[in-house]
């Protein structure tokens, strides 16, 4: 197998080809689901569903790079997060029209499974070494660029494009929601900020622009997507060029 044999339990684990991440199921544990609800609701469902087939996906390209948290902090602490974000639109999709439903935050954190895994994955922060960073390693953006470096010095942040300045006019009944989701991305800088000044010293050549500014650019996508599906259901077309914002890179503090 990817030699590992020398290594920590925790490296071992991270590199058995068999093992996969399994996430706790989301579906059986909603409530029944207002008729209003429920095409937001499946939506939803279906990308927790995309979210976990792409984690497997970057776990079974990944193996033998990164340091001994790698997994953890390139794939399973990502997919949290995105989960967690989407089971939030799922519960308050049903707090529109129904009780909101508490707890489903429980299930966004998921783990390593088969193989030798054992749950070497599960957000103990000793997670497998190998996972995640050749995925983005075959990214070229991960070869270049900002963030192609550690990048974890203390003197660095992330910089996003501005896409509140990009929006132009929104559709007055689409304020709200534009809104919301310009505030989300401001959440999400700030996240990976912090998971910069917290990381220093982590993962492998490659591991900013895998762990940090990679999962980043997915997130943005996804918002800024939302952006302008809050448009067109207003029978208006979103500025053109919004996709671009979606990358984001290092810079000097």
């Amino acid at each position: 197998m990817a030699g590992q044999d020398d290594s920590s339990d925790t490296g071992k684990a991270s590199v058995k080809a068999a093992s996969s991440i399994s996430c706790p199921a989301v579906e059986g544990s909603l409530p029944e689901i207002p008729a209003e609800a429920k095409a937001e609701v499946d939506r939803n469902l279906a990308l927790l569903d995309t979210q976990l087939a792409e984690a497997n996906k970057r776990l079974s390209t990944s193996q033998g790079e990164g340091g001994p948290n790698f997994v953890q902090n390139a794939i399973l602490g990502p997919l949290a997060d995105k989960r967690k974000s989407t089971l939030d639109r799922i519960a308050t999709s049903i707090g529109r029209r129904a009780e909101k439903p508490t707890g489903l935050d429980a299930l966004a954190e998921c783990t390593l499974s088969g193989g030798d895994a054992g749950g070497a994955g599960a957000g103990t922060g000793a997670a497998p070494t190998a996972a995640a960073s050749a995925a983005a390693s075959a990214d070229p953006a991960a070869e270049s660029g900002a963030g192609a470096d550690t990048g974890a010095g203390s003197g660095q942040t992330i910089s996003c494009p501005d896409v509140a300045g990009q929006v132009g006019n929104v559709p007055a009944a689409a304020q709200a929601e534009v809104d919301r989701n310009l505030a989300l991305l401001d959440t999400q800088l700030s996240e990976a900020n912090k998971r910069l000044s917290t990381s220093q010293g982590e993962g492998g050549p490659n591991f900013v622009q895998n762990a940090i500014l990679g999962p980043l650019a997915d997130k943005r996508k996804s918002t800024i997507d939302r952006i302008k599906i809050s448009f067109s259901r207003q029978g208006s077309t979103a500025p053109s060029g919004l996709d671009a914002l979606a990358g984001c890179s290092l810079a000097s503090g």
